[in-house]
């Protein structure tokens, strides 16, 4: 397999103070770091035992949540992936390293 485990899921936020006082006050979740930087707030609740963790996002387009999957090596994991059929539609950093994006065909 070439992923190891689900680490986050962006979720996108209209209101990110609203949605962790919902996650935390209501949910019962625990606020792991809040941040807000180059036009963007981000927030981490812990749901359950990590991982994932929920990250709201109000800089995440759209409304479908974006999963974030570790791997052992990105390029490895690319190179299996391609030779499935696998489509590559972006790489790019975040704060943790290295990830690229891709779609389910449906």
């Amino acid at each position: 397999m070439a992923f190891e485990s689900l680490d986050f899921v962006y979720h996108p936020s209209r209101d990110v103070r609203r949605d962790v006082a919902y996650f935390t006050d209501v949910l019962g979740g625990r606020l792991r770091f809040a941040v807000e930087g180059m036009g963007a707030r981000v927030a981490a609740i812990e749901l359950s035992p990590p991982p994932p963790l929920l990250l709201l996002a109000d800089h995440v387009k759209g409304s479908t949540p974006i999963l974030v999957y570790r791997v052992a090596s990105l390029s490895r994991a690319l190179a299996k992936l391609v030779k499935q059929g696998w489509k590559e539609e972006a790489t790019f950093e975040i704060p943790h390293g290295p990830i690229c994006s891709f779609r389910a065909p449906g």
